[in-house]
């Protein structure tokens, strides 16, 4: 048994305009979180702090991988720098 119903152009706008960025927003999360290597920014985005902090976690140790000055920072040193800076 199928169920329909027409809902009004206005509310149809209005939930194009609320699920669409929120499905984006999901994605982009999912994409990020994903990933093996990331980028600085995706690094701080992955951990939930600004760039500026992150960046600081390296000079308190988190390793960073650089190549002809492109950085790169695993999934797994970030979460060995989370664990190992818990208390």
């Amino acid at each position: 048994m199928q169920n329909s119903f027409e809902i009004s152009k206005e509310i149809e706008s209005k939930l194009s305009k609320i699920i669409i960025p929120c499905t984006s927003q999901a994605i982009n999360s999912h994409q990020i979180s994903a990933k093996e290597w990331f980028s600085l920014t995706e690094g701080a985005k992955y951990v939930g702090v600004s760039y500026n902090t992150f960046v600081k976690f390296r000079h308190m140790g988190l390793k960073v991988c650089e190549i002809e000055g492109i950085k790169r920072v695993s999934r797994k040193e970030i979460n060995r720098f989370l664990e190992k800076n818990s208390f």
